[in-house]
């Protein structure tokens, strides 16, 4: 098949979440398969020089915006058996920020999704499917069958869309984006464009693609739910039998405590002898008391409200009266910047934070940590948790999306599970359940051996979810039956 991605970023050209993960392993995975597939992205300023400098030019034009018509250029790089598109814009996309100051998102997005349609017959590539990611790409399938469909090339193009976080919607002003993108009065309703007197590029994708997919299975029946829906709950059970949830896998060369360069030592799941040296190691890198007997619990990924971090601010004191360590990684909000800063001066040799994005003490914390807390609100996906356990480190989670496909928490009685979970959203719950890992960790080695072992030897690949995204391909083209996702997978 011909497939194209289209998003807002792609590893290893520009990431700043887990969208560009997922594009950028789930591509090439495609790929080696023998399909042809090609992603476009935005020539962003940061995206560094060493690629820019092998991106060969094919072709430019002008793409009307309204009263406007704005230079755009496709820059093309192969690599890794895919074809990456770049749409260049200096106007929209050489600035100093991904995202969200300029106050016009819903221009610079508009031309983006205009941009890759009115580009496809000048590239000449007619995909079978065009499989767009998150609110950045979502007028591609409402622009395709609105304004494009009635021409012979864009007519057998069948789309997929796909929710990472529901929470990010782009929301605007019905006026602006349809100045922008010439749509006119009749779709503004609240079954096409319209949503709560807005323009939502998110929702107009829903209405419009063919099918929708979301990062895991629980995440896809927990949206549909008001709690979860984000006020897009009805439209999503509306389109339930168009709504798959598929795992995300992750980059098992990276995250590989085997080979991984940025630990102390290498281990694998049947010598794991190595993680006490990556112990000791991020003890003493991060100026934590070096005592290979006290657990360590690890925390990597944004500083806000939705990773449940109101949790830990309330139990803090609870959790840090027993014997353990905490290092936290991340940026986010202010209010847990400071908890966390407060924690460190409070709790010297005990607590350590660093409030930065680094690659590469992400993986030392990985692997040197005992025990990994992610006790989200809600959580799409999630590949932190995989990747702890890959690394051998424990996790503690939340039931809800995707920790709760992933983790299975640990019953004394048949034996089986791979970490600790809670189900309520409550402070003690999580503590209760952190004090029963600690209990393992201390008295039953033996277990707490099954469980690293466990995780290590999990099935993180992408090849599982690729063959699940090939079959909705499949399915959306007609070539073969598809699933009710109502019903249990086999």
């Amino acid at each position: 098949m011909k497939i194209l991605f289209t998003a807002s970023e792609c590893v290893p050209f520009v990431k700043t979440g887990g969208l560009a993960d997922v594009v950028g392993a789930l591509a090439p995975v495609l790929a080696r398969q023998g399909h042809d597939v090609r992603v476009m992205i935005p020539l962003y300023a940061h995206i560094p020089q060493h690629y820019v400098e092998k991106m060969e030019h094919v072709v430019d034009f002008e793409v009307q915006l309204g009263w406007r018509r704005q230079y755009c250029g496709i820059e093309k790089l192969v690599d890794n058996g895919v074809t990456w598109y770049f749409v260049d814009s200096k106007f929209y996309f050489g600035r100093s920020y991904i995202y969200g100051m300029g106050g016009d998102e819903y221009e610079r997005f508009g031309f983006f999704c205009r941009a890759i349609l009115n580009s496809l017959p000048l590239i000449g590539f007619q995909p079978d499917i065009i499989h767009s990611h998150d609110w950045q790409s979502g007028m591609v399938p409402a622009l395709c069958k609105i304004q494009y469909a009635h021409l012979p090339f864009y007519s057998g193009i069948r789309h997929i869309f796909t929710i990472h976080n529901l929470q990010y919607q782009g929301i605007f002003g019905i006026k602006e984006v349809q100045d922008v993108l010439g749509l006119g009065d009749s779709l503004w309703t609240n079954d096409k464009l319209e949503c709560f007197g807005c323009a939502n590029f998110l929702k107009a994708a829903l209405v419009y693609t063919d099918l929708i997919t979301t990062v895991s299975p629980s995440y896809a029946e927990e949206i549909q739910t008001a709690y979860y829906g984000e006020r897009l709950d009805g439209l999503l059970r509306a389109r339930k039998h168009q709504l798959y949830g598929v795992i995300n896998g992750l980059d098992v060369v990276d995250y590989n405590p085997a080979t991984d360069p940025h630990i102390a030592a290498d281990y694998t799941a049947e010598d794991i002898s190595g993680k006490a040296a990556c112990k000791a190691a991020l003890q003493k890198e991060l100026g934590l008391d070096i005592d290979p007997d006290v657990p360590i619990i690890g925390m990597v990924g944004r500083l806000s409200n939705q990773k449940g971090l109101d949790l830990v601010d309330y139990i803090i004191g609870d959790l840090m009266a027993e014997n353990v360590q905490l290092v936290v990684l991340g940026m986010g909000e202010s209010r847990y910047v400071n908890l966390f800063s407060w924690a460190e001066s409070e709790y010297k040799g005990r607590v350590a934070a660093r409030f930065t994005m680094d690659s590469g003490l992400a993986h030392r914390i990985y692997a040197g940590c005992d025990m990994f807390l992610m006790p989200s609100q809600f959580e799409p996906c999630g590949l932190s948790q995989m990747i702890a356990m890959r690394y051998g480190t424990v996790p503690i989670v939340r039931e809800t999306g995707g920790l709760r496909d992933t983790v299975l928490s640990y019953n004394e009685y048949t034996g089986d599970g791979n970490g600790f979970s809670f189900f309520n959203y409550n402070a003690h719950d999580m503590l209760h359940v952190i004090q029963r890992a600690m209990k393992y960790y201390h008295a039953d080695k033996e277990v707490w051996r099954l469980l690293q072992k466990r995780g290590m030897s999990g099935d993180y690949t992408w090849d599982a979810s690729a063959a699940k995204y090939l079959e909705l391909y499949r399915g959306v083209r007609g070539e073969a039956p598809l699933r009710d996702p109502s019903e249990p997978a086999d």
